[in-house]
């Protein structure tokens, strides 16, 4: 499978459009992370927790997003769009969502 945020893919023209997919994923980022995150942002430097969280939630939206291509009998997702958020919740936490659409394409 085939995933590009371009909209067509060298050498490999679009035969037909399957339709739009997509892939959510929420995910919470503990209390800590979120403690340590608000120092790193105050003092500088990167938060580990976060990123690990960020690629976590990113890749389980991707592969959302491929499962439903396929099963359209797609061979490709081309003009991917990936969006972050983060949800700020009553408790006080945060949680991260990732959400990801593209055209899913049968390609030549």
């Amino acid at each position: 499978m085939i995933i590009s945020t371009t909209t067509a893919i060298e050498g490999r023209p679009v035969q037909g459009y399957l339709g739009v997919v997509t892939g959510e994923a929420i995910l919470g980022a503990n209390v800590f992370a979120d403690f340590f995150a608000k120092i790193r942002d105050i003092v500088g430097g990167r938060s580990a927790a976060y990123e690990r969280e960020l690629r976590k939630a990113r890749q389980i939206a991707m592969d959302e997003m491929t499962r439903e291509a396929r099963e359209l009998g797609a061979d490709g997702v081309i003009g991917v769009d990936i969006d972050y958020e983060t949800i700020a919740v009553p408790e006080g936490g945060s949680m991260l969502m990732v959400s990801v659409s593209g055209t899913a394409v049968k390609l030549s």
